[in-house]
């Protein structure tokens, strides 16, 4: 019998084999690695699905066909051989399954890494483009900030140079000579007032000096100044800027009393207040409106007047009235006793609420009360007919019957406005919000907050709040 030259144990063959192919897979491996950066779609160098050790277990397998000896002729060794023979085909098959199955394990091994290779590539670059993204959106910024800081920069040096270099040729050093009496008017420009200081000789140059109030954001007050000839510029502004340095003009605030601003008038104006008392007493014959019943009270328009340029107590009062009557006849205030009413319940609101946004409903409560034929009941009006403020009223002076403007006492409206009403308290008075109010409390002096309702209980429980609020509270 001849010996086969295949070995004696096909099952330690195929697994040496097996061991072999896998270290043969895993080599690749380490060089698809490498390609996979060239090639994203998986595909090593040998082709779809291809691999060098399945065609090296190939060439090994014909390799042991061909060198495989023939069967021998005797029965024996036939049974023999048939025996081994088909024992070698068993266990060849199972080998060959176990081996395919490690090749196919091989292949989808193969495949998941590369979908995750892929993934991970995937999620790397959009990670990339992300950090990318958010860079250039800091670089614009950045740049954006540094544009802007630039542009500032720039045109403060501009200003600056341009500064240095007309003072140096076109302004003088200052700080001046002599004394002239200087007039800003109201609503006067910067180039209009620089051109009269030029003229004056009080600045050298008109351009030099709108130049500094333009760069610097200065305000020109109007007023009568003390300046001097020859000055520079800069402090000419500094001094036109300052409210404080302004004389000879008269500044009427809403809700002021006519009586103090006419005291005022006589001490800017250097007028004796005799001629303006002499006015008074002649109830403003020639100056006031029939409808104001003789009384300045509401009749002088808030705004600035230059008192020191006028000539006598008649023009400033003549002044004062006839801006407040263009006034109300531009808003359209009704003419006669409605437009004295209208000052009295205005006068009213603007004194017992310091916001605006109560106006409205405090002129609907004075209405209210009115056609209830109940008494106003404001502390406002007893302080104007006594001559102190709100917070300064006696029970004695609440008490007081002789007091004409007392309307916890007097019903109706007072016998004049309280004081000089602005546009606002106008405007409310006019038209008042709709509601059926009858009380209303500051609740809290601090904030100003008020609050307003329609009955007697409701209203003490507000009054209670007010005296929590506030422990001054009388």
């Amino acid at each position: 019998m001849k010996e086969s030259i295949l070995p004696e144990n096909f099952d330690d063959f195929f697994e040496r084999h097996a061991k072999w192919t896998s270290q043969a897979s895993e080599q690749d491996e380490f060089y698809e690695d490498d390609s996979h950066e060239d090639d994203p779609h998986g595909v090593d160098s040998h082709g779809v699905g291809s691999s060098k050790s399945d065609s090296s277990t190939d060439n090994l397998l014909k390799s042991i066909s061909s060198n495989s000896s023939p069967i021998s002729s005797n029965s024996t060794s036939s049974a023999s051989s048939s025996s081994e023979s088909s024992t070698s085909n068993s266990s060849n098959s199972s080998s060959s399954s176990e081996s395919n199955s490690s090749k196919s394990n091989l292949l989808n091994s193969r495949k998941h890494r590369r979908a995750m290779r892929r993934n991970k590539s995937r999620n790397s670059r959009k990670s990339r483009k992300q950090k990318r993204f958010k860079a250039i959106i800091v670089l614009l910024i950045v740049a954006l900030i540094v544009c802007f800081a630039g542009y500032g920069l720039a045109r403060a040096v501009r200003s600056m140079i341009g500064y240095q270099s007309l003072s140096a040729s076109e302004d003088w050093p200052g700080p001046g000579e002599g004394s002239i009496s200087f007039s800003v008017e109201v609503g006067e420009s910067a180039n209009s007032i620089g051109s009269r200081l030029e003229k004056e000789e009080i600045v050298k140059s008109k351009a030099v000096f709108t130049s500094i109030v333009s760069s610097n954001n200065k305000i020109l007050y109007p007023g009568i100044y003390e300046l001097k000839k020859h000055m520079s510029a800069i402090d000419v502004a500094d001094i036109l800027s300052n409210r404080k340095k302004a004389t000879g003009f008269l500044e009427v605030k809403a809700g002021e009393r006519s009586v103090d601003i006419i005291k005022r008038a006589s001490e800017i104006s250097g007028i004796d207040y005799s001629k303006f008392k002499a006015i008074l007493q002649a109830k403003g014959a020639g100056i006031l409106p029939q409808e104001a019943s003789g009384s300045f009270e509401g009749w002088l328009e808030p705004g600035v007047y230059n008192v020191k340029a006028m000539k006598s107590a008649e023009k400033i009062m003549s002044a004062m009235v006839e801006k407040r009557i263009a006034k109300l006849n531009a808003i359209g205030v009704p003419k006669g006793d409605k437009r004295e009413n209208i000052l009295k319940i205005a006068s009213i609101a603007e004194a017992e609420v310091n916001n605006r946004e109560y106006y409205g409903k405090v002129s609907r409560v004075i209405l209210n009360r009115i056609d209830k034929d109940m008494p106003l009941g404001m502390d406002t009006t007893i302080a104007y007919g006594a001559g102190v403020r709100a917070i300064d009223l006696t029970k004695s002076m609440l008490d007081n019957a002789n007091n004409p403007y007392n309307t916890r006492i007097h019903k109706g409206l007072p016998p004049t406005p309280i004081s000089i009403p602005g546009p606002n308290a106008i405007a409310a008075a006019m038209h008042p919000e709709n509601g059926s109010w009858l009380y209303f409390v500051t609740t809290d002096l601090k904030t100003g907050e008020t609050k307003f309702v329609n009955t007697h209980e409701e209203f003490l429980k507000i009054k209670d709040e007010y005296k929590r609020n506030n422990k001054d509270a009388n």
